[in-house]
C-alpha cells in the first residue's frame, strides 16, 4: 500500500508540471506513431509516377517524393526505425554499463582508476564523432547503428551509476549492513542499485532523443539505415535535392526529429524533478 501512495504521489507531482506532461504527450504520441502508423498508413515503398514530388494533398498529406512515394507512409515507418535505434542503443548501454559502474564504484581500489580512465579516454570524442566511427567500422545497418550509438553511450552510463555508488555507499544504512555481515551482493542489489535507478531512468530518457538525432545523423551520411527502408534520414538526405521545389520532403522528417527529441527532453526534466528528493516540498 506504501508503495502504491508514493506512486500516486509521484504521479500528482507530475502532473502539475504543464511542460513535462507536454513532454509525456509528445512522447505518446510519437510511440504511437511508431506503433499503429505503419498498420494505418500502407506500404512505404508502394509508388506513384503519376504524382510525384507532388504537395501535400487529400490523398497525399505529406506530400510525395521524387519517386511517388507516400511521405507520411515513410514518417510513420521511420518512426519505427528512430524508435528502435534510440531504445535498443540506451538498453544496451545501460545493461552494460549499469554493472560495470556498479563494480567499479563499490569495489574502488585498483579497478576504479582503470575503468574512469578508460572513460575519461571516450569521454574525450564527442558523442556523434565516436559514434561515426564505430558506425564506419560496423558497416551501414539498423544493427551497426544500435551498437555504434550504444557503445557510444556506454562512457555516460559508466560514470553516472559510478558516481551515484559512491553516494550511496557513504549511507549510514549501507554501513549499517556492512556491520551486520551483508554479503556484497546482498548490499549492491538490495540496498545501492535501488536507489541508484531514479538518475538512471532520466539519464535513459536524455540518452534515447540523443541516439535519435544520432541515428538521423549517421543514416543522412549514409553510415546508417540504407534505402529503401525508410528513415528520417535517408528521408533528409534525399530532400536536399528538392528543397526549392518540394520543399515539404525536409519539413516533415525534420519535424518530427525536433518533436521526438523535444518530447523525451521534456519527459526527462520532469522525471528528474519528481523523483530527486530534494524537490519534494
Amino acid at each position: 500500500m506504501t508503495e502504491v501512495m508514493r506512486r500516486t504521489r509521484l504521479w500528482r507531482r507530475f502532473k502539475r508540471r504543464p511542460m513535462p506532461m507536454a513532454g509525456l504527450v509528445l512522447v505518446v504520441a510519437f510511440v504511437l506513431l511508431a506503433l499503429v502508423g505503419p498498420l494505418v498508413t500502407g506500404d512505404p515503398a508502394a509508388q506513384d509516377y503519376m504524382a510525384t514530388l507532388a504537395p501535400p494533398s487529400g490523398a497525399h498529406p505529406m506530400g510525395t517524393d521524387d519517386l511517388g512515394r507516400d511521405a507520411l507512409a515513410r514518417i510513420a515507418h521511420g518512426a519505427q526505425v528512430s524508435l528502435q535505434a534510440g531504445v535498443l542503443s540506451t538498453l544496451l548501454a545501460m545493461v552494460i554499463g549499469i554493472p560495470i559502474g556498479l563494480v567499479a564504484g563499490f569495489y574502488r581500489r585498483w579497478l576504479d582508476p582503470i575503468v574512469m580512465r578508460l572513460v575519461d579516454v571516450t569521454l574525450a570524442f564527442p558523442f556523434l564523432v565516436f559514434a561515426v566511427g564505430l558506425a564506419a567500422i560496423i558497416g551501414p545497418s539498423l544493427k551497426g547503428v544500435v551498437l555504434a550509438l550504444g557503445f557510444s553511450q556506454l562512457p555516460a552510463i559508466i560514470r553516472i551509476t559510478r558516481g551515484e555508488v559512491l553516494a550511496v555507499r557513504e549511507m549510514d544504512y549501507v554501513a549499517a549492513a556492512i556491520a551486520d555481515g551483508a554479503g556484497d551482493g546482498h548490499i549492491i542489489f538490495r540496498y545501492v542499485l535501488p536507489n541508484c535507478l531514479s538518475p538512471l531512468i532520466v539519464q535513459a530518457t536524455v540518452a534515447i532523443p540523443a541516439a535519435i538525432i544520432g541515428e538521423s545523423t549517421l543514416s543522412f551520411l549514409g553510415l546508417g539505415v540504407q534505402p529503401p527502408t525508410p528513415s528520417w534520414g535517408v528521408m533528409l538526405t534525399t530532400a536536399q535535392q528538392y528543397l526549392s521545389d518540394a520543399p515539404w520532403l525536409a519539413i516533415w522528417p525534420g519535424l518530427m526529429i525536433a518533436l521526438a527529441t523535444l518530447g523525451f527532453n521534456l519527459l526527462g526534466d520532469g522525471l528528474r524533478d519528481v523523483l530527486d528528493p530534494r524537490s519534494s516540498r
